[in-house]
């Protein structure tokens, strides 16, 4: 894997950052890992980085590990820019409409501010 990076991965205020403070070492370390595949690697699978159907931009990070599943939220800004919205531990097949609001909400706060 190279270093050279594609995209960069950027913090907006703290929404990300409270969720990440809660995870276990060996969590946030696949997290980070996870970051670092996305900046480096054009074509990013979507196993790790998949657009949530039926929003206007709106991305998920998948991370997985061993049986937790965890969901952060991001977009796009001017192809480079992910921008990290909340995260969450994913417990039931379905993401909770709630969470996708709040990454909906997040996102236009973003834009707004910019």
């Amino acid at each position: 894997m190279s270093n050279e990076k594609i995209r960069t991965v950027f913090l907006y205020k703290d929404y990300f950052t409270d969720f990440y403070a809660k995870q276990k070492q060996k969590v946030k370390d696949k997290i980070i890992w996870t970051f670092k595949l996305i900046e480096t690697i054009q074509q990013v699978p979507e196993d790790y980085l998949k657009h949530m159907e039926g929003t206007e931009g709106l991305y998920e990070i998948r991370v997985q590990l061993g049986s937790d599943i965890f969901r952060i939220f991001c977009f796009f800004d001017e192809e480079k820019l992910v921008v990290l919205a909340n995260g969450f531990q994913k417990k039931t097949r379905k993401t909770p409409k709630s969470e996708i609001e709040k990454a909906l909400k997040i996102k236009e706060e973003y834009e707004t501010e910019k």
